[in-house]
């Protein structure tokens, strides 16, 4: 059944969106997939290549055991078949930043088969993306075009450099899902180990397969628009490209088969080439190459050695320690993140202790484009300010003037509470006389209490202003309601 809460309105009535995305993601290895060359970002212009990567004669290629590994564990974390059998094909096609001609790849018998992902919506609902297969192949170079106005520079460093392919069956309906998508695929990656998801250098990239139909028909003719590389991007070219789209058809025209890129400057696709017609790539299995043949218990044993996955985490996170299904979420986004709350909530009051990580630490963290491994307060020093808020030392406000001294790299918030003086006031005779000043200053204001109750926090707000915010904000307001006659 179709949701009508994701079509789109033409002119001519309403239209489905239907997505499937091509996510290539760089294998997390040391080495390339059939050389022994390094791999890693900033390297100088063709220092990281090896004779098997320039294509030289007689150079044969040679698999990346942990590449494979790696591949299979990414497939056990997606729940997938994982194939007994494998093969490497040559897929002929002219890159001209790829020295051999043709490109190392899986077709007829990838190394990982069926699985699927559950994703969760903005609004917390779950929808599920089947995965179709994931493949194993070779990355190509890069061609810089902009050193010379004449000259087409080439850096063979990518290449080689081992990709997983993961394909996902035509399930989104909405740019929203497919990023949402793309950011859980990326999560489950890095939790595994297999991919740094680092979409900014081009090791997470997704090629999107657009097309639109009217509710409840077959499929469209469906354009490919390659190597977006955020999410952002995503959503712009699935939405440009769906109106594209539907204004032809409205117009009476046709789509026509191609690949597209997309222009982030614009906010538009354009096209690449035309797919009109399928490129016969004239597969054929690698010479150079045999099988993959993979014993079921080293299978296993990859699956034995998994950690604990989103999904899962969640999940535990809300029983253990009755979180709310949203902080659960914001935490298990990064493992690091699960991590460090744990780590600070051991002994503490696990939702005081995520409210201070969700929305202190994480949010001043954003503000400064960090991750929580750069993080300069430490787990232990978050759950020793949920303490000192538990033991009554610093109310919730102190507690905010503690942190920002952590955040200045401070340490120890109850080496910070000393130096500085913000010991919570719990001296019922020192609130009472500041209490009883400030009634008598304000006569009219302390009768008028009396009919309008809510009125007492003009009185809380003057007290905590006399004893500077260190007053206990509860019993202020016992010995308010009983001096007002509230209690």
């Amino acid at each position: 059944m179709t949701d009508t809460s994701k079509l789109i309105q033409g002119r001519t009535g309403p239209w489905e969106i239907v997505l499937g995305l091509e996510v290539h993601a760089q294998v997390a290895s040391k080495s390339k997939l059939f050389s022994g060359a390094a791999v890693g970002f900033g390297a100088g212009p063709n220092e990281q290549v090896s004779l098997v990567d320039a294509a030289m004669p007689g150079m044969l290629p040679v698999i990346n055991g942990y590449c494979v590994e790696q591949a299979v564990r990414t497939g056990l974390g997606l729940k997938a078949q994982i194939n007994a059998f494998s093969r490497f094909d040559r897929k002929n096609y002219f890159y001209p930043d790829l020295p051999q001609g043709y490109q190392i790849s899986q077709f007829a018998h990838p190394v990982v088969g069926e699985g699927e992902i559950e994703v969760e919506r903005d609004d917390g609902s779950v929808f599920t993306v089947r995965i179709e297969r994931l493949h194993l192949e070779q990355d190509a170079g890069k061609s810089v075009h902009d050193m010379d106005p004449d000259w087409t520079y080439v850096d063979l460093n990518r290449a080689g450099t081992a990709l997983m392919e993961i394909v996902s069956r035509p399930d989104m309906r909405s740019s929203e899902e497919a990023a949402a998508y793309v950011k859980k695929l990326r999560t489950i990656l890095r939790y595994l180990g297999t991919c740094d998801g680092d979409m900014e250098k081009g090791n997470l990239r997704a090629d999107v397969n657009v097309s639109v139909r009217r509710p409840g028909d077959e499929l469209g003719t469906r354009c490919e628009i390659k190597n977006v590389n955020s999410y952002r991007y995503i959503q712009q070219a699935i939405e440009y490209e769906a109106r594209r789209q539907i204004e032809i058809l409205e117009d009476g025209g046709k789509i026509k088969q191609e690949t597209r890129l997309f222009d982030p400057n614009k906010s538009e696709t354009r096209s690449m080439r035309s797919k009109e017609e399928a490129h016969d790539y004239r597969y054929f299995p690698d010479p150079d190459l045999l099988p993959l043949i993979l014993d079921p218990a080293w299978i296993k044993a990859i699956e034995d050695s998994l950690p604990e996955l989103p999904d899962a985490k969640k999940a535990r996170l809300r029983s253990q320690y009755g979180l709310s299904a949203y902080d659960a979420g914001v935490l298990v986004i990064e493992s690091a993140r699960s991590d460090f709350f744990e780590r600070a909530a051991e002994g503490r009051d696990p939702k005081l202790t995520a409210n201070w990580i969700t929305n202190g630490l994480l949010a001043k963290l954003s503000e400064a484009g960090h991750d929580i491994d750069a993080s300069p307060i430490k787990a232990e020093d978050i759950g020793a300010l949920v303490r000192l808020i538990e033991e009554g030392v610093v109310s919730s406000k102190i507690a905010r003037v503690v942190f920002d001294h952590m955040w200045a790299g401070e340490g120890d918030p109850a080496a910070i509470v000393e130096k500085h003086g913000l010991v919570q006031v719990n001296d019922t005779g020192a609130i009472e006389a500041a209490i009883d000043a400030i009634i008598a200053a304000n006569p009219d204001k302390a009768a008028a209490v009396k009919d309008k109750p809510q009125a007492i926090g003009w009185f809380v707000g003057q007290v905590m202003r006399e004893t500077g915010g260190k007053a206990n904000p509860g019993v202020v307001n016992d010995l308010l309601k009983a001096k007002l006659g509230l209690a």
